[in-house]
């Protein structure tokens, strides 16, 4: 996979239409449509469609649809609606006045199970769940005709009218296609297309207590669209004849044509959305834009970029069967975005205190830093040098190995922007634990000023103490331990999450950042890039590491 931005070949999924551009299958139009659930928040992989949908619309100068395949009010709510709207415009896609419900079609829907029962292709069934999964079969056996099948089409109606009109129970009746219990094709053996179900619709409120199945209301709304290409990923293949069944009988000849692809699978991600949904009831992450997940919103929070995120869609391309793809490609793609765009700043995340003992006591220096090497154009800053400063715990070391060319006692290192130092004295708690360092400085060292040859091969960051800001900083992993997502049904991946997936520190950084705006990102001088949260108040910041600054997709790339 090439990690360069050369434009890709074709798709399989552009070369059908090309094809039936050439044939004039559909008049030269391209009409999409992206059809969420508004049943949770939208994720990565759902980011892979929205690329797909509305970017080959934009490609062939054709449109795409925004619709809500709402046909399940037990588990859709307005929030779900809302930020499905926020995440697509986040991406860069509009869909102007082409917003959509499958609700709004509820009556035409209605009105077409009532043609296939007058057609005698659906029938009302008084099987249990429980009775109908016996009479289906399996792959090696066919099923048995439901002993409902054989109703008349007058009764038929009237049941079906009764349904309707909510003189049954719940779950009590519902109406199936009657199409072939023997098929090979599980899906193709007499699937419901309504279900009796008493919940109040977000949008429609309580005049209906039967839904269509997404089987039935999908291909439908889709003809009703005007849609060409209905593009699904791989699951739904089996239900291709489903899809094209329901659609013998429409008033229009012009029929959408459905095209599988490959969804997308990312190691050390749950990908499920009934996953997510229990990470997010059970309280074992904050909500859905929590920093570790993998949904949209989480994304942003975390402070990935509309741009990256098209990039590593674009990357990923579009294939026919499953894989998974290496979170670090994702990371690359952020990685490479901010190394221009982010600014530097200078953050101590387990500050150690540091004493320059010959530098003047009240004295402070305003010292020249670059904002971005990578970006002439964002200039320099001041940042605040003095007496009393913290570096990183990690920094320094007081027995160190020969390779170690940090801080440590009698060692020298230059501060970055600043000065080299010398560490001369550690001072340790009743513990045994170091808590201050005393240091002396080269004043014929100052970075840029040239008065001096002196080489050190250690290069620190530091914050000075009287002019810190004290910052939260949320240290985020994966969320999974291993790499590949556990696909059973089961909570079994509960027990693969990571336990160091959110580390927080009370750091401290340099006063450029006392009054950042969530949504700003930086590049954090050897820790990696972060953005301010949302959470952040003035005076008081608090970041979100992005991803750290080791690519080790571009190291597998340069490896072969």
């Amino acid at each position: 996979m090439s990690i360069t931005n050369t434009p890709t070949s074709s798709n399989f999924i552009q070369n059908i239409i090309n094809e039936d551009q050439k044939t004039n299958k559909y008049g030269q139009r391209v009409h999409t449509r992206f059809p969420p659930e508004p049943n949770g928040y939208l994720h990565i992989g759902h980011a892979k469609s929205i690329c797909l949908n509305f970017g080959l619309a934009r490609e062939y100068g054709g449109l795409c649809n925004l619709r809500f395949d709402d046909t399940n009010p037990s588990k859709e709510e307005v929030e779900y609606v809302d930020s499905i709207q926020e995440d697509v415009k986040w991406l860069g896609f509009s869909w102007d006045d082409r917003m959509f419900y499958a609700s709004d079609y509820f009556e035409r829907l209605y009105q077409y199970a009532v043609k296939l029962i007058t057609l005698g292709k659906a029938y009302v069934c008084d099987l249990t769940a429980q009775q109908m999964r016996e009479y289906r079969g399996n792959l090696t056996e066919p099923g048995k005709d439901s002993p409902y099948r054989s109703r008349s089409v007058e009764e038929n109606l009237a049941l079906f009218q009764g349904m309707k009109n909510g003189e049954f129970p719940d779950g009590s009746r519902v109406l199936r296609a009657k199409i072939d219990m023997a098929s090979p094709n599980l899906t193709m053996r007499d699937p419901v297309l309504y279900r009796i179900m008493r919940a109040h619709h977000h949008r429609t409120g309580d005049q209906w207590c039967i839904y269509p199945m997404y089987d039935y209301a999908h291909p439908l709304s889709d003809a009703i669209e005007g849609i060409t290409h209905s593009i699904c990923t791989l699951e739904f293949e089996d239900h291709r004849p489903l899809y094209d069944w329901v659609l013998q009988d429409w008033e229009s000849p012009e029929k959408p044509q459905q095209t599988e692809f490959a969804r997308l699978n990312l190691t050390n991600t749950v990908m499920s959305k009934r996953k997510l949904r229990t990470l997010v009831e059970k309280g074992l992450v904050s909500g859905w834009d929590d920093p570790r997940m993998p949904t949209i919103s989480g994304l942003r929070r975390r402070g990935y970029t509309p741009e990256s995120i098209r990039d590593f869609c674009e990357r990923i391309g579009v294939a026919k069967s499953n894989s998974t793809v290496d979170i670090a490609l994702l990371e690359h793609c952020i990685r490479e975005d901010l190394n221009v765009n982010a600014a530097r700043a200078m953050t101590v995340l387990q500050p150690l205190k540091v004493v320059l003992t010959n530098y003047p006591e009240g004295q402070v220096e305003e010292l020249d830093a670059e904002n971005n090497p990578e970006n002439e154009q964002m200039g320099t800053r001041k940042i605040a040098f003095s007496r009393v400063l913290y570096i990183e715990q990690d920094d320094f070391m007081e027995n160190p190995s020969k390779k170690y060319f940090r801080l440590s006692p009698g060692k020298e290192v230059r501060l970055k922007y600043a000065y080299i130092i010398k560490c001369e004295e550690v001072i340790k708690d009743e513990q045994g634990q170091v808590i201050e360092l005393r240091c002396t400085y080269d004043p014929e060292t100052k970075s840029g000023a040239g008065t001096s040859t002196k080489k050190v091969k250690g290069v620190l960051h530091w914050a000075s103490a009287e002019h810190a800001v004290d910052a939260e900083v949320r240290l985020y992993e994966y969320l999974l331990t291993n790499e590949e997502e556990e696909e059973s049904d089961s909570d079994d991946f509960i027990a693969k999450l990571n336990p160091n997936s959110l580390v927080v520190r009370q750091a401290k950084a340099e006063p450029s950042l006392a009054n950042v705006a969530g949504g700003e990102r930086y590049q954090f001088l050897r820790q990696g890039f972060f953005v301010a949260d949302p959470d952040s108040k003035p005076g008081k910041p608090v970041f979100n590491r992005i991803v750290g600054l080791r690519d080790s997709w571009a190291k597998v790339q340069k490896e072969g």
